[in-house]
């Protein structure tokens, strides 16, 4: 008999689902989130179960039932008591095995075609104890779209870790730091105005242009038709989750070299892999090998490729807040704040592949002056209220299927850290229920970055191969960088 823990907390009282939960839950867009943690040393489950009594159940959304009012028409969030054995699945398998990754992969994929239990909380955790090419072992997290978005879960999964070096410590998180202006004189200060002026009217002019494109993408401006959008009713299918791990020194190299940012180099990193990839896709059946594939140029002319960039639109949610919200039960605030804005992915083969990064660059430069991520928030939100999560979801579903996949990634711990006593190898989170075929996701963790693909194998049947053009896409434009010298190779 599994122990019993009670859901009291002055937090947890009855609450109405917000206006996106309710959105998860239609059978459109019923969304969840995955994290694969990879770990160092056999896990324990006992353990497991002792850490997630004093922090993740201590969390409402955890220790709640999503139950239907009587009187019909809405739901809610009702406390319950949590028995752990239900929710901390650790299934007998064969330590000698002679394909483990291979049945990581296939045992997440099958847990892609079951659907939570709603007579308990929304959420689950997988042990398996198998040594694989990157860890003595994995587990596995699901939760349930409807219970907050991916930055507020994944803060608080790693709000319940530690330091390796210093059990006591919370991770520390890399914090982007602002520029302060020094004191200007009076030309200076009318310069400033000037371009204050100028970046407002850039803001409002990309706004409406992306305000207008995202209602065109709604009604009829469709993605062009490639390889990677040919699974029909996509968001039904069972998922597929691959993953990479690539140098972060190697990105900062090429941020620093090139005066940009991350989020610069790994969407030119994309862009330049995709197009690797689509170019050997578009390649097939012409008898050629793959290396003269790739030399020639087989992409179609004109192709219009967008992402859904997964956006949080709020600042990230601070660790410590959350760490103290699960210790002494004190309020913090919790929900899905995300939003997407549609991104252009640029598909092509370029004979400098530091173009790739530059072409990013100027496209998130660009999204940056745009309010098209608080518009679509705000306007989802206004649609649920008035109009019903069904329409909502009706809407979402349409602007995402005439898309061609989703892309967001996150910042990790810049130290090692232990999940409940057990050091981390590895973090590579996704998503799946939405109606894309590709879902990319970058996960930076100490010096690493982790490429995270969920796929469906109708649309994309060999997802390593992408993984491999995406790290190899990063090695060629480190050394571009390094050979036009512009960079230093590090020793």
């Amino acid at each position: 008999m599994g122990k019993i823990i009670g859901g009291e907390s002055p937090i947890n009282m009855e609450e109405p689902l917000s206006p996106a939960a309710r959105l998860f839950q239609t059978r459109r867009f019923n969304c969840n989130i995955i994290a694969i943690i990879g770990c160092k040393i056999t896990i324990n489950s006992n353990v497991i179960k002792a850490g997630l009594e004093h922090t993740l159940i201590k969390h409402p959304r955890f220790s709640s039932l999503m139950v239907t009012n009587k009187s019909g028409g809405g739901m809610r969030w009702t406390p319950t008591n949590v028995n752990l054995e239900d929710h901390v699945i650790t299934p007998n398998v064969d330590p000698n095995m002679g394909s483990p990754d291979q049945f990581i992969e296939n045992y997440i994929s099958n847990v892609t075609k079951t659907s939570l239990d709603y007579c308990k909380p929304l959420w689950d955790i997988h042990i398996l104890n198998l040594k694989t090419s990157e860890a003595e072992s994995t587990a596995i997290f699901r939760f349930h779209h409807s219970i907050g978005d991916g930055m507020s879960i994944m803060s608080l999964v790693l709000a319940g870790t530690r330091k390796t070096s210093d059990p006591t410590a919370l991770p520390t998180i890399p914090i982007k730091k602002r520029k302060r202006s020094s004191n200007s004189n009076n030309s200076n200060r009318l310069i400033k105005l000037v371009s204050c002026l100028w970046f407002i009217l850039q803001v409002i002019c990309n706004t409406l242009v992306d305000v207008v494109m995202f209602i065109a993408t709604t009604t009829f401006l469709r993605d062009t038709k490639n390889p990677l959008k040919d699974a029909p009713k996509t968001e039904l299918n069972p998922k597929w989750f691959v993953h990479k791990t690539v140098s972060l020194d190697d990105i900062k190299l090429v941020k620093n070299a090139m005066h940009m940012t991350i989020n610069d180099v790994i969407l030119g990193v994309t862009e330049a892999g995709l197009s690797r990839y689509l170019n050997r896709r578009y390649g097939d059946g012409d008898g050629e090998e793959d290396a003269a594939k790739q030399k020639r140029n087989n992409l179609p002319r004109k192709l219009r490729l967008r992402a859904a960039l997964i956006f949080n639109i709020r600042p990230s949610m601070a660790i410590e807040a959350l760490a103290d919200m699960m210790e002494r039960k004190s309020k913090t605030k919790w929900g899905n704040y995300i939003s997407f804005v549609l991104l252009p992915i640029t598909i092509a083969l370029r004979d400098d592949p530091l173009d790739y990064v530059r072409n990013a660059k100027a496209i998130v430069d660009r999204k940056k002056r745009s309010l098209e991520a608080k518009c679509t928030f705000l306007t989802a939100k206004i649609i649920v209220k008035l109009l019903g999560a069904k329409v909502a979801a009706a809407i979402s579903h349409r602007v995402v299927s005439n898309t061609t996949m989703s892309f967001s990634n996150m910042v990790g711990p810049a130290d090692e850290i232990s999940f409940y006593g057990h050091p981390m190898a590895y973090l590579a989170p996704s998503v799946y229920g939405h109606p894309h075929a590709l879902t990319v996701h970058f996960q930076s963790y100490m010096n690493m970055m982790t490429i995270s693909l969920g796929v469906d194998i109708e649309a994309v049947p060999d997802p390593h191969q992408l993984c491999n053009d995406l790290a190899e896409s990063l090695k060629l434009i480190k050394d571009a960088a390094i050979k036009t010298g512009i960079a230093k190779e590090s020793v």
